[in-house]
């Protein structure tokens, strides 16, 4: 793509590792893409002169600017995924044609579908022996839950090599030099093909007939071109296709999906995939208006009305370009990462307004000043200064002090104090943060000396900047410092990240497994104060607690109907919940109004909760009753730090009573496993997990059965009414006739679903290749947590050298 628009004057290659987005040195020794990395370039190529567009033109007959993404695709990496489709506009996906569908690409797509992002499809790697361009486009309609249109059909000569694409809305075939970089090809019309390659030129008519067909089902205006044009399928002009594939891929439950065909090793279809990305996937003003939180509870309002107070409190679904005017300038931050040379950069997607050099900036979600001291444009690793970044742009922020992924940045008036902030109405705006997955493995990080604590502890700070997926603690009883994250790659990755590039001279301990703790018994009520002198002003505060587990009602539930206490339920992570019983907003002093004291008492019991009482794992499954009175516990000198700090040591006191009367019990995550093997290996991996492992196998080829589409109540696509061209070599997939053909082949693919413990799920992957012979693969992800059985508890406590 880069090289097509201009912007590169070289291809890149994945196996020599001199791709421009797959910078970091790790990506280039693994082959994969480990961070997102943005780029921006222009399709087609600008040539400096803009005329205005013909009436009648598709849009990309003229320069559109594109910011690209380029996520990675291992299962490890998935928040990197989700904090990039949380700025998108549209997204590729992009198939192999040998693979097909895969368990990661149904993970992914699901996500797309969170965020309702219009999505094309292109299938790559068709010029490979065994690739099955009709089965992969079947396996979208089966596996994805949504009807494929194809609308770029791979062309292969008689001997069945890839040699260009038919483009099923013009009409034509592109023909590609053999050899060549992708610029030198021979465009035929119907009537040209007909003489070169008859077959293809009969298949590309029936291509467009199925088109059309689809398109009428889903576009009312469709079926109006149809009929004006005499019922002739192909005499309907380009441009009345293109808008009609436009409108079905912008519906807010996107059913229909364009395919697009090619092999990007051969440089063969790229163009026509860079012309549909303008064709056919949206602006930012064509996207419906982002939502905002209030603080920590959601607003109930998008952002241009948030920002517009007299706007009508009912949410609008229609685009709006009415954010590009607005005054105050607003973006997400969404990714964080350490340059060499420009230090830490902030990547951001502006929502509203325009930011600009040296402008005072407001964090909203930590309510700290920034300031933009400069403006970067990325170009993957290469970086532009510019005067401004506009609504609806991917830019680069150098040099903000604090600011983190996900966090909400504001513009403030040129007469506003920077230490102020925003005026009050804006001050707890926040846009949707981006929801962070639980990390599941750790290891122990531990510095070499005393003098490098220091710089290690600095450099983890730096890494959770960049990467919120992972987690740092501080396990009070050895000292060690524990780092966390999604997966062994993941926890590789930023082990190699940590000591090669930020030169932390720290020892790495082996991959352990976070369990947590739970307890089984109900505490007293545990009055607990707070008297300390806290920078040379004395505070005092006082609370009570009880805890028991979560879903058991409690034997000291209060009786709330009289007016002097208000009942809150805060919910907190790994399924504990937390019941806040204060008194109203007018009890309250000044110093204490009910969403900070909320905010507060949260934190505190947070910090309780992050070590249990007996083997020291966090918390899980735990209700927390706590109890502020006005008259026994608030005091003329109870400040908010006192508050937080009352509430986590009466919650840590109520743990260790309860943990007194009834030993805790351990949790192990528990996953939920997708492995995709051949039919010929489904026994063994299948006796595999539930004799070896402990798994439980849930169900077979639940990929026929299980739908991915974010809507999938509301669809359901019948494979066999899905049009898909015949494969080279005699293997055409007739309309439901794929599966029965690859099974007589012995080539099907079947896919287990199950329930296995984490424990036994580590170094899987090697295992599985070596009972599927290299072509298994799984993604797993949380189930839940479950209680562990006395023996196996007492196992695991072993292994870790802790004793029951």
């Amino acid at each position: 793509m880069l090289y097509y628009s201009g912007f590169s004057r070289r291809i890149g290659d994945v196996d020599d590792g001199s791709t421009i987005t797959d910078f970091l040195p790790a990506e280039r020794a693994r082959g994969i893409t480990i961070q997102s990395a943005a780029i921006t370039f222009s399709w087609p190529p600008s040539t400096g002169k803009h005329p205005p567009p013909a009436a009648d033109t598709p849009r990309s007959a003229n320069p559109h600017t594109i910011n690209l993404i380029d996520t990675p695709g291992h299962a490890d990496f998935t928040f990197e995924v989700l904090r990039s489709l949380r700025v998108l506009d549209g997204a590729v996906c992009i198939l192999d044609g040998v693979a097909g569908v895969e368990a990661q690409t149904e993970k992914v797509w699901t996500q797309a579908g969170w965020y309702r992002i219009p999505r094309i499809v292109f299938v790559n790697k068709l010029d490979r022996d065994g690739a099955t361009f009709a089965r992969t486009v079947q396996e979208i309609g089966s596996k994805l839950n949504v009807w494929p249109t194809v609308c770029g059909l791979p062309w292969w000569s008689a001997e069945g090599k890839l040699i260009g694409v038919g483009d099923v809305v013009g009409l034509r075939g592109l023909r590609y030099a053999e050899g060549g970089d992708g610029k030198d090809l021979q465009t035929s019309n119907l009537s040209a093909l007909d003489d070169l390659d008859a077959k293809f030129g009969a298949e590309l008519r029936k291509a467009r007939i199925a088109l059309v067909e689809l398109l009428s089902e889903h576009d009312d205006e469709m079926v109006e071109h149809y009929l004006e044009a005499n019922e002739d399928h192909l005499t309907i002009s380009p441009e009345a296709i293109i808008a009609s594939l436009r409108r079905c891929t912008l519906q807010p439950s996107q059913q229909v999906v364009p395919v697009f065909a090619g092999a990007s090793f051969r440089n063969i279809g790229v163009q026509p995939l860079l012309d549909a990305v303008v064709d056919l996937l949206p602006s930012p003003s064509e996207r419906p208006d982002p939502d905002v939180n209030s603080g920590l509870a959601s607003s109930g309002l998008t952002l241009t009305q948030y920002l517009n107070r007299s706007m009508s409190v009912a949410k609008t679904t229609k685009p709006s370009l009415a954010l590009q005017q607005m005054p105050t300038a607003t973006a997400l931050a969404f990714k964080v990462t350490s340059h060499p040379r420009h230090g830490v950069l902030v990547y951001i997607r502006v929502y509203s307004g325009t930011f600009t050099r040296n402008m005072h900036l407001w964090n909203t979600t930590l309510s700290v000043p920034e300031r933009a001291q400069k403006l970067l444009r990325m170009y993957a690793d290469d970086a532009v200064d510019v005067d401004e970044i506009s609504s609806g742009s991917i830019g680069v922020i150098p040099g903000l002090k604090v600011t983190r992924t996900g966090d909400t940045l504001m513009s403030m008036p040129p007469s506003a104090n920077p230490k102020n902030g925003p005026p009050e109405q804006l001050r707890d705006l926040q846009l949707q943060p981006i929801h962070v997955p639980p990390p599941v493995f750790f290891v122990s990080v531990e510095p070499n000396s005393l003098a490098e604590e220091r710089h290690v502890r600095a450099s983890l700070e730096l890494l959770l900047r960049e990467d919120p997926s992972l987690h740092v603690t501080l396990d009070e009883e050895s000292g060690q410092t524990h780092l966390s994250g999604m997966g062994e790659l993941h926890l590789e990755i930023a082990r190699d990240r940590l000591v090669q590039d930020l030169k932390a001279k720290a020892r790495i301990g082996d991959i352990e497994i976070g369990y947590r703790e739970t307890i089984t018994a109900e505490s007293e009520e545990i009055e607990e104060f707070y008297d300390r002198d806290v920078a040379g002003k004395s505070s005092r505060a006082g609370c009570v607690v009880s805890v028991c587990q979560f879903g058991i009602p409690s034997a000291h539930a209060r009786d709330l109907t009289d007016s002097d206490q208000e009942l809150h339920n805060l919910d907190l992570p790994d399924d504990n919940l937390l019941y806040v019983i204060i008194p109203p907003p007018t009890a309250l002093p000044t110093n204490l109004p009910t969403q900070t004291l909320k905010s507060y008492l949260r934190t505190g019991v947070l910090a309780a909760l992050a070590r249990g009482p007996t083997h020291g794992f966090p918390m899980h499954s735990t209700k927390i009753t706590l109890t502020l009175d006005a008259a026994t516990h608030i005091f003329p000198n109870t400040s908010l730090s006192a508050i937080s700090s009352v509430a986590r040591l009466a919650v840590a006191k109520a743990l260790r009573e309860s943990a007194r009367m009834q030993d805790t019990v351990l949790m192990e995550p528990v996953m939920s496993v997708r492995i995709s093997v051949p039919e010929e290996n489904l026994g063994a991996v299948v006796h595999d997990l539930s004799a070896q492992r402990g798994g439980s196998v849930a169900s077979l080829d639940a990929d026929r059965e299980t739908s991915y589409s974010a809507d999938a109540s509301a669809q359901t696509v019948d494979v066999t009414r899905v049009y898909t061209p015949p494969d080279p070599f005699g293997s055409s997939l007739a309309s439901g006739a794929g599966d029965a053909l690859l099974e007589a082949e012995g080539r099907a693919i079947r896919v287990i679903e199950a329930t296995v413990p984490l424990r036994e799920m580590i170094g899987y992957l090697k295992h599985l290749r070596s009972l599927s012979g290299g072509r298994g693969t799984f993604t797993m992800d949380v189930d839940r947590f479950e209680k562990m059985g006395g023996v196996r508890m007492k196992a695991v406590l072993e292994a870790m050298g802790r004793g029951m």
